[in-house]
């Protein structure tokens, strides 16, 4: 068997407002699992997303820390429209959540915006522009 790709995982140091801010994003995660060292969801496709405690993984791994500088990677979600592009980082910035890059119409043909999770991993959000729908 070739190896494929099935889990993205990402640690985070603030669990219930990780998963709050996903929620938020349409991903069905466990209410219970605000508390849970490790929480994982398949998404639609069959892969899946998971997040583990900073403290869990310290236990296991006492050298690790967490990274620093800017994320090396994004998480993209989709969004019906331009316009949802624009309602989903108004609703998640004014939630608190840190916004990156307001939306604008990029380009390559989409409407763009750029956010940070909890824990500063990039989370885009696209759609088509109507010209490229």
């Amino acid at each position: 068997m070739t190896p494929r790709l099935d889990l993205i995982g990402l640690v985070t140091t603030d669990m219930a407002r990780t998963l709050d801010f996903y929620r938020r994003l349409g991903l069905d995660i466990p209410a219970g699992a605000d508390t849970e060292p490790h929480v994982e969801v398949t998404l639609p496709g069959g892969i899946r997303l998971a997040w583990d405690d900073a403290e869990m993984v310290r236990s296991f791994d006492p050298g690790w820390t967490p990274p620093t500088g800017s994320p090396r990677h994004s998480l993209a979600f989709r969004c019906a429209d331009p316009a949802e592009v624009d309602r989903w980082y108004a609703e998640l910035t004014e939630a608190g959540y840190e916004g990156h890059l307001k939306p604008w119409d990029a380009f390559w043909g989409q409407r763009y915006a750029v956010l940070h999770d909890p824990d500063g991993n990039g989370v885009d959000l696209f759609a088509p522009l109507p010209a490229n729908a």
